[in-house]
């Protein structure tokens, strides 16, 4: 491999280079696991606790009942959508078993969403929550999925705590609007069927696509990226050699409080943390903050993954500022830019620095991140992992070189296999050589260190010049009165487009002039914003990533003051 300038500030223990075909697929990895770790707890949520074994037996069954009662077959597609439950890895790991591809579902979504992704990826089969089954039902005439699978909250809680959380949840909350769905089969009597059904190993190709992972659709219509199962596993290498330096095998406790279904959760919390039998705590809802702060105070967690918009949130309870952190390894942002005062915070309250990384859906999706040596460099997205070559062109595709702003291009064994059944899509990002294009703007300094600019598409023009909104949210976000900001361009006759911060203050004295001023002490005068609005809750995605798209649209229906 050629010797890139990020590979001299590599810690000492990682190397340049994994081995991305140590498994065939991700189910030879996942029954090695199995094999190693036993009866090591594998996941934990709402205080049951599920050993390797366990996993292995559960997701057998599945397994089988999908082949033998279902007849589904290798390739079939089928959706899982649910919030993190003990459910997920069960479903999951049997439907690979089973050579299925997986269409991972936000639960958020409307019903809408879930028809265009449903039809669009032709699934056979889905597992939904019951929460969420009524928004199933609307759109069952259009969509003629032939298998439907319902779970429940507390359905592998066991026992009485079991039928105690579903009563609760249905009956006392309220929590699941009424549906009709006919021929319905509930997950548990799935799961018993498939004992006495006999499970029938599948030949699975490194090259077979593993997972149908839909993009945020926050830059255009959502797309289904083709992760194949050797894109998945070269990642999974790739994560466990850039952290294992730290870590120990069977000794780690990761919480994961970001959903399953997205992408980041998926490979590196659900995925490679199993690789190193990591004792992996399920978070069901992370938004509610005093439940979570009390779930982690028990739990002596080595390893936290979030967003900056979780960790941020995190730093405002005084509940999780007074815990005991002795036991925490590694913090690892990603998914959206970590601002540079919440990652000082963080390691202030904490004692451990606040690694930003970065990654893509199609990438599967870890491209670069900090070391975790305590040589994290603040403002910056890292390095690139082992295997993965990046580079920086302009509009005509030239390369640029260092410190020169232009859009991230990446190429490596986790870049996706393509769109699913859209080939003029896949070849506007992905080139014949395997080049992908982000989309993303990003600077390379000579010590290989990566930072992004901002998305192509929310570049903010003004009189000419290029205003970031990163940048600015960053400026704004250092003010102690601002929980949270989000930052856009409107058209303006005069200026083509100018800048508008929309700001959640912590403190209601905040004044729009305040926040002005504020931004004028770190920002050239055409950057700062032109106004500034004040709301109570900027709209976020499912991972809680401020949703720029979105606060734009309200401005212009006047939704948003």
């Amino acid at each position: 491999m050629q010797d890139f300038p990020w590979f001299k500030h590599y810690p000492k223990s990682v190397p340049k280079e994994v081995d991305v075909h140590a498994y065939g697929n991700i189910v030879d990895l996942f029954e090695e696991c199995i094999i190693k770790y036993k009866d090591a707890v594998a996941y934990e949520c709402m205080g049951k606790k599920m050993s390797f074994n366990q996993l292995d037996q559960l997701s057998q069954n599945f397994a089988a009942f999908l082949q033998e009662d279902l007849g589904l077959k290798k390739g079939d597609r089928i959706a899982i959508q649910m919030p993190n439950l003990l459910q997920y890895p069960v479903v999951m790991f049997g439907a690979l078993r089973a050579g299925l591809i997986i269409v991972n579902t936000n639960p958020l979504y409307t019903s809408k969403e879930m028809l265009h992704q449903f039809k669009d990826a032709k699934i056979e089969a889905i597992v939904i929550l019951a929460n969420f089954a009524s928004k199933l039902e609307e759109i069952l005439p259009e969509l003629g999925v032939k298998h439907i699978i319902i779970t429940e909250i507390g359905d592998m809680l066991g026992g009485m705590k079991g039928s105690i959380v579903n009563f609760v949840v249905k009956y006392i909350k309220q929590m699941v609007p009424t549906y009709h769905i006919k021929n319905k089969m509930a997950l548990m009597d799935c799961l018993k069927k498939g004992v006495s059904s006999i499970f029938k190993p599948v030949e699975i190709s490194s090259e077979d696509t593993a997972f149908l992972q839909y993009t945020g659709g926050t830059t255009g219509i959502s797309k289904g990226a083709e992760l194949t199962h050797a894109n998945i596993v070269a990642n999974m290498q790739q994560i466990s050699a850039w952290m294992l330096p730290k870590l120990k095998e069977r000794e780690e406790m990761v919480i994961t409080a970001l959903p399953l279904y997205h992408i980041f959760a998926l490979t590196v919390n659900c995925l490679a943390m199993l690789k190193i039998g990591a004792h992996n705590v399920l978070v069901t809802n992370p938004r509610d903050m005093k439940a979570f702060c009390k779930d982690l105070r028990t739990h002596p967690f080595s390893i936290l993954t979030g967003v900056n918009t979780l960790f941020n949130g995190l730093l405002n309870q005084e509940s999780f500022r007074n815990l005991d952190f002795s036991a925490l390894k590694i913090s690892v942002g990603g998914g959206m830019a970590v601002q540079k005062y919440v990652a000082e915070k963080w390691k202030e309250v904490t004692g451990t620095p606040l690694a930003e990384g970065y990654g893509l859906t199609e990438t599967s999706p870890v491209v670069s991140c900090n070391p975790i040596d305590g040589n994290e460099r603040l403002g910056t997205i890292g390095l690139p992992l082992p295997n993965t070559e990046i580079k920086i062109i302009d509009d005509d595709g030239n390369a640029l070189s260092f410190g020169e702003k232009g859009e991230l291009c990446i190429k490596g064994p986790q870049v996706m296999k393509g769109y699913w059944k859209m080939p003029e899509e896949t070849a506007k990002v992905l080139s014949e050589d395997g080049w992908l294009k982000t989309g993303d703007i990003a600077v390379l300094n000579e010590d290989g260190y990566l930072k992004i600019v901002d998305r192509k598409k929310e570049m903010i023009l003004v009189s000419g010049f290029n205003v970031y909104p990163n940048e600015v949210e960053d400026a704004i976000a250092s003010h102690e009165k601002v929980v949270e900001v989000g930052v856009i361009g409107i058209p303006d006759e005069q200026s083509t487009e100018r800048v508008i911060a929309y700001v959640v203050p912590n403190d209601t004295s905040l004044s729009e002039e305040e926040v002005i001023q504020h931004s004028r002490q770190s920002l050239t005068s055409y950057k700062v914003p032109k106004e500034v609005h004040f709301v109570d809750e900027l709209p976020k995605s499912n991972v809680g990533k401020i949703l720029r798209r979105l606060i734009k649209e309200n401005h212009q229906k006047k939704v948003l003051p």
